[in-house]
């Protein structure tokens, strides 16, 4: 699933690449909500549902949609009875957002709020695009009130060989093509690549814990197309016992 920028030598590292994530999500900003339903077969609407439900957050709490792109994931935050607040390092994806929600253009690792002033933080499909991956992890931590709740949604790689190669086929070169005809080319050619920078569920798991987290769980959506990590910011709850 995961790897390392070293694995593919163009592969962007640094300001180049907080850069080039930007310019990109800029440019594909129009038709990003209708590539991702047909790259998903609309499964990504389910997955995102799945993701908010692990993040067991009562209706009230306020949340975070972590690089949170035109609003997909805010929207669905918002119908689930949560005040939302977004957040992305795109100027054109903020712009282009069909959500009323409040958000602000930033930095993952620079967040303009308050430490501990959130009860949730979701993230759908970026944490192979967060240039410093540990101090993004963190900045989220550092947001969350203790006992509050992260749920991320990321890609993964089926575990049965057969969905896999599959899989391979589907995201390595269908998926490009799809989004060289109705997006950029370039966008979509960089996106199976990217995933040399996730790393693997025990290196992610070890870097929640250093970033402030405990209870750190993985689930496999749809035989492993994608996968949803959730944990728990350390601490003291309000009004309650350590979790």
């Amino acid at each position: 699933m995961g790897g390392t920028p070293s694995q593919d030598a163009d592969l962007p590292t640094g300001d180049a690449k907080t850069e080039q994530v930007r310019a990109m999500f800029d440019a594909i900003a129009p038709r990003y909500d209708l590539v991702n339903r047909v790259i998903t077969f609309g499964l990504d609407r389910r997955w995102r549902s799945r993701t908010f439900d692990a993040l067991g957050l009562p209706s009230g709490s306020t949340v975070l949609d972590l690089a949170c792109g035109t609003g997909d994931f805010a929207a669905l935050v918002e119908r689930r009875g949560c005040r939302v607040i977004g957040s992305d390092l795109s100027e054109g994806m903020l712009a282009a957002r069909h959500h009323g929600f409040p958000a602000v253009q930033s930095d993952a690792v620079a967040l303009p709020l308050r430490t501990g002033s959130l009860d949730g933080v979701v993230c759908g499909y970026a944490l192979r695009n967060f240039t410093d991956l540990p101090a993004s992890l963190a900045e989220a931590a550092r947001v969350l009130r203790p006992g509050g709740r992260l749920a991320v949604l990321e890609v993964a790689s089926p575990t049965n060989g057969l969905m896999r190669r599959g899989f391979d086929l589907w995201f390595g070169r269908c998926v490009p093509a799809i989004g060289g005809l109705l997006s950029d080319a370039a966008a979509y050619r960089y996106l199976p690549r990217s995933t040399a920078y996730l790393p693997e569920p025990d290196e992610l798991r070890r870097m929640l814990a250093d970033a402030g987290f405990a209870t750190v769980g993985r689930q496999l959506l749809n035989g492993g197309l994608s996968q949803v990590l959730t944990a728990t910011r350390r601490g003291m709850p309000q009004g309650g016992a350590p979790r």
